[in-house]
């Protein structure tokens, strides 16, 4: 490398390109933390694990791994590295995980180190031979555990939360599904689990279902994924949502369905309706596209405003922003286009270089806005920062109004169960009223969903709490007990 080259500033930070990448984004989005994809009875389990987490790329893009069985030998091997799944495997190291099982996992770092210890499956081995651990969520008492365990003798490895089932399992003298199941009754969070040894593969969703996760058949095999658009992208048949407190068991004897703890409130994430899904994913029966059409629809009812266009921030809120323009007659334009090719704005302490940055990221299209009341649909306000500016993008390309509309609640509350947040006092919802966040950002107008529309708009069942959602972002009402003091667990 020349003198040259070395001298050039480097574009992100870490050692490499997607360290912390679900934290300090130009743009303040919530990050999801991760995504996980199991395989069982079916050949080459590896290759349909490597397109399966290609589908939840958007869930983690700072690690991804997988791991293997052979069911006939018992077998076992893994790989995980840092980085885009693409970048992680290539055929000679999918050709070096034989087998007919696989769980696999992508990731996002947020309050743990970033390092590929904590990339997953985590591996470990213990009396029985070779355990693997994948999981999406956030064990909320891992800490109080974490202490308990090291005191009487554990050495942990990682900084992950989800070392801590590991650690429960091994200590007992039960045999593995009743270790599991013991393990899984003692942790509080929102998580979906997928265990793997020589001979078993255990799935489980936590007691409110939480975190989504879904079970699908291709021939006679078995494939569960976070999202069943990765059941689409491996030529699945979606079977059915995994229930709270399910606890799935999968070995040479086939599927048993069993439970660790029964259902008392399901309370899914209802940032996954908003936001993190996949619009071509469908939670509990409800597909993601049709209900945020139906949350601009809402939207519209509850908050018209006269304007020439409708625009969406890309990609999450383009489905909401089409709802909206057909729900009012506004035409609906591209007014907002998004670069898929940045990866990771360039993190530069010079405000001038951040502000290049968002313009590399998102563009306004001068000629759509210019001399045009604008309608923009995004799906969440977090800091404001974000919204602020793209407000001050679309007025420089010309707009002559910008009204902000959000399809959600103000977003007040921090997240225990799985997904990166700020804590309370820089979440400017709870901060400031509304009229004081229209002008932190610049808007002429700002609208949010209401409670009671947001949860008329996704549907569920009637019969349920909030048809079956956790709204504690919106409302304080968290379905676990949580402890705002308590220190913050590394995700996944």
């Amino acid at each position: 490398m020349s003198d040259e080259i070395k001298r050039l500033p480097k574009l992100w930070t870490g050692d490499h390109y997607n360290e912390g990448i679900g934290r300090d984004d130009i743009f303040d989005k919530l990050r999801e933390e991760c995504g996980v994809f199991g395989v069982f009875g079916i050949p080459h389990a590896c290759t349909l694990g490597y397109y399966g987490l290609h589908a939840l790329q958007h869930r983690g893009e700072e690690s991804a791994g997988l791991a293997a069985v052979e069911s006939a030998t018992g077998h076992f091997s893994y790989h995980r590295g840092m980085g885009l799944v693409k970048e992680v495997f290539d055929q000679t190291k999918l050709e070096g995980l034989p087998g007919d099982r696989v769980i696999g996992h992508v990731r996002y770092s947020t309050a743990g180190e970033s390092r590929l210890a904590n990339a997953q499956p985590l591996i470990f081995k213990y009396r029985d031979g070779d355990l693997a651990v994948a999981t999406n969520g956030n064990i909320v008492n891992a800490p109080s555990i974490r202490k308990e365990l090291e005191s009487q003798g554990s050495i942990f490895q990682t900084t992950s939360d989800t070392e801590v089932i590991a650690h429960l399992i091994a200590r007992s003298s039960k045999d593995f599904v009743s270790a599991a199941k013991d393990a899984l009754q003692r942790i509080i969070g929102g998580f979906a689990f997928l265990l793997m040894t020589n001979d078993k593969l255990l799935v489980a969703s936590d007691p409110h279902g939480l975190r989504p996760l879904v079970m699908g058949r291709l021939g006679e095999g078995y494939v569960f994924a976070s999202e069943t658009c990765a059941l689409e992208t491996v030529g699945a048949a979606y079977e059915r949502d995994v229930q709270p407190g399910e606890l799935l068991v999968l070995d040479r004897d086939g599927l048993r369905v069993d439970r660790f703890e029964r259902l008392e409130r399901r309370a899914t994430c209802a940032m996954e309706y908003i936001y993190f899904a996949r619009p071509d994913s469908d939670i509990n029966g409800i597909n993601l596209h049709s209900a945020r059409k139906r949350m601009g629809r809402q939207l519209a009812l509850e908050s018209f405003i006269d304007a020439d266009i409708v625009t969406g921030v890309p990609d999450s809120s383009i489905s909401a922003a089409i709802g909206y323009a057909e729900q009012t007659g506004i035409p609906y334009e591209l007014g907002l286009i998004k670069n898929k090719y940045t990866g990771r704005t360039f993190i530069q302490p010079s405000q001038e270089l951040r502000e290049k940055g968002v313009k590399m990221k998102l563009s306004a299209v001068r000629k759509v806005v210019e001399g045009k009341r604008v309608v923009m649909i995004d799906d969440s306000i977090v800091r404001g920062t974000t919204s602020l500016r793209i407000v001050n993008m679309l007025r420089e390309a010309g707009a002559t109004e910008v009204h902000v509309c959000i399809t959600s609640p103000p977003f007040k509350n921090p997240c225990y169960y799985g997904i990166d947040t700020p804590d309370r006092k820089e979440l400017i919802a709870s901060q400031k009223t509304v009229e004081e966040i229209r002008q932190a950002i610049n808007a002429d107008s700002l609208y949010f969903l209401s409670n009671e529309g947001f949860v008329e708009a996704v549907g569920g069942n009637d019969g349920e709490y909030n048809r079956g959602m956790c709204l504690a972002c919106f409302d304080n009402d968290y379905p676990t007990p949580v402890d705002p003091t308590s220190e913050k667990s590394c995700s996944c």
